[in-house]
């Protein structure tokens, strides 16, 4: 079985191809986190949905024209890596580019739940191509169903990365809710952060600071996870400073994204929406992670009044320290 269906983008095959190929484009449709090596034979991993991983590799690959590559789903299944395969071609016409997606390999069940995800997907890419602001935010990646550590950290990543993307040069020296330190310092924090727990898991992040913030944070988030993902929650993490239990380095890691998601969000002037299933979630990884201890050694103030209206985000950001309007 497959799945098969043509499309019409209003941009140009080279456009078309970027978008569908490039890490910083696949995110704006399709992805929270994207790793490509676009080569034949390199790999790709992308974090389609929070804690949903597909990754396969590269078949065929004609810039403009066309893309091959196997297709499946970590973590077991009955569609593994390598199992299927997708094939995209572009074809110029008179008023954009007639992108043709083919998914081969499948079972009758499978054409079925794929076809579902691909049409979602496929009316997102859609969006993004054609409408003034994108696809904008992918419902999908809302709130994960189940909700672990891992997946949480996802939907965190998402979170962040679409209140990074609005921040420009013009907002570096403006001040955060992080005390000493203005969105261009936290933006070297957050990746520092990214950095030692990616590496401490086995990870090679490079950071790529002359990065727009939201290309420089998803390049160094992205191994982090991939490693958690492969490594699990088991057993302890040697952080340099410390040995940790894994599942406290995986509550850093969602402080860490949502927490400063918030921060960005407050220094630019933006509105920051999350799921109450997320932003719950972290809040009792929260108070599993921040102990009086912890507090006493200077890394987070006390805890802060909020409003009986306040939200589960603002209740989270609160016990962290950080002052919430009244």
């Amino acid at each position: 079985m497959s799945f098969d269906k043509t499309i019409h983008l209003p941009v140009t095959a080279d456009e078309a191809f970027a978008l569908i190929t490039q890490p910083e484009r696949l995110r704006r449709w399709q992805t929270v986190a994207a790793r490509v090596d676009l080569r034949i034979g390199g790999d790709f991993r992308w974090t389609v949905t929070p804690g949903h991983n597909a990754s396969g590799t590269f078949q065929e690959i004609e810039p403009g024209k066309r893309v091959v590559f196997t297709w499946g789903w970590e973590g077991g299944g009955d569609l593994p890596p390598g199992a299927s395969t997708v094939s995209i071609t572009l074809e110029p016409d008179a008023d954009g580019t007639s992108l043709r997606f083919l998914h081969e390999g499948l079972t009758e069940e499978q054409e079925t739940s794929h076809a579902m995800g691909w049409n979602h997907y496929l009316d997102r890419l859609l969006a993004e191509a054609s409408a003034k602001d994108g696809a904008g935010r992918d419902e999908w990646a809302w709130a994960p169903d189940p909700i672990n550590q891992l997946s949480s950290a996802d939907a965190s990543l998402a979170i962040l990365l679409g209140v990074l993307r609005n921040v420009t040069p013009e907002d570096t020296a403006k001040a955060t809710p992080c005390e000493d330190f203005n969105v261009s310092e936290l933006l070297d924090h957050l990746a520092g952060s990214l950095k030692g727990i990616g590496r401490a898991l086995g990870a090679a992040p490079v950071d790529p600071r002359e990065e727009s913030p939201e290309v420089r944070i998803a390049e160094l988030a992205q191994p982090a996870l991939e490693a958690f993902s492969n490594c699990g929650l088991e057993g302890t993490v040697d952080m340099g400073f410390a040995e940790l239990p894994a599942t406290t380095v995986a509550g850093i890691l969602n402080l860490e994204l949502l927490v400063h998601a918030w921060d960005f969000a407050k220094a630019t002037g933006q509105q920051v929406e999350v799921s109450d299933v997320v932003s719950d979630y972290v809040t009792e990884l929260a108070r599993q992670t921040i102990s009086e201890q912890v507090r006493s050694g200077g890394s987070f103030a006390p805890e802060q009044p909020t409003a009986e209206t306040a939200s589960s985000l603002e209740r989270l950001v609160a016990f962290t320290g950080r002052t919430v309007t009244l």
